[in-house]
């Protein structure tokens, strides 16, 4: 079944990202998926089926931005 994803939702991932940070949001949608990462902003793009297996949990949406 494939992720359920929406453009602003946050994740966070099995393993940290080299800056530290574990939580990113989606910025793209599609066959691959943008993140930018919380921490530091870096943006990259995962295969969807990729992100699937380091995909931890879904965040609470927080609107403080």
């Amino acid at each position: 079944m494939p992720l359920d994803l929406a453009l602003g939702d946050r994740l966070k991932l099995r393993k940290p990202h080299p800056c530290g940070g574990y939580e990113w949001t989606v910025v793209r949608l599609g066959a691959d998926i943008g993140l930018t990462c919380d921490t530091c902003g870096r943006r990259v793009l995962l295969p969807r089926r990729e992100l699937e297996k380091r995909l931890k949990t879904k965040l609470p949406v927080t609107n403080n931005k």
